[in-house]
């Protein structure tokens, strides 16, 4: 099975964003690399990233919660093997437990939420003999918000990688992936 690659973004996102486009761009670029993807499997940045690994023939997974989200009836048209939580707890960490690296989109309180859980995640594998997942965020807010963090709370900024859109975080993310021991030098 290939590497996978979870990607958080906003539900909000439309067509006619720039940032919609850019996920299509991300799900692409990950998927003609091999890479399998997941989101949360419905709207917004989840169908675009979703929709840009289809189109490359990728294989997506849609992680959905329907007992959370009742008024939304299924996962997006682009998602080939959906995958039930019953809670926003479990969703999440079925996402962030099922991947070999995270992509974290623009997005509002549920977006930080995945964010901040694959970077704890991160923080705490090595407590239990595990090497942290790659992570990338893509956006400028995302590098506010771990200055703040840093700043603020005193958090490990080394398990995050901020950069400023799809093309690099593919390229990081697809040349991390391919080299085994990019996380020997992490704490």
């Amino acid at each position: 099975m290939s590497k996978i690659v979870a990607v958080f973004g906003s539900s909000k996102v439309t067509p006619d964003d720039p940032w919609y486009r850019e996920g299509e761009k991300l799900g692409r670029l990950l998927a003609e690399a091999g890479l399998t993807v997941a989101t949360g499997g419905y709207s917004g940045m989840m169908e675009a990233v979703s929709a840009g690994a289809a189109a490359a023939g990728g294989h997506v997974l849609g992680v959905t919660a329907p007992p959370v989200f009742p008024h939304r009836d299924r996962a997006n048209p682009h998602v080939a093997e959906e995958i039930t939580a019953d809670t926003i707890s479990e969703r999440i960490h079925r996402l962030v437990t099922v991947a070999d690296a995270t992509v974290t989109m623009p997005g509002s309180l549920g977006t930080v939420t995945e964010f901040l859980v694959a970077w704890n995640t991160n923080f705490v594998a090595p407590f239990r003999g595990a090497a942290p997942h790659l992570q990338v965020a893509v956006g400028p807010m995302w590098r506010r918000l771990v200055d703040h963090l840093v700043a603020e709370f005193g958090a490990d900024d080394s398990y995050v990688t901020c950069v400023d859109d799809a093309d690099t975080a593919a390229r990081i993310v697809i040349d991390r992936l391919a080299d085994r021991s990019w996380h020997t030098d992490r704490p």
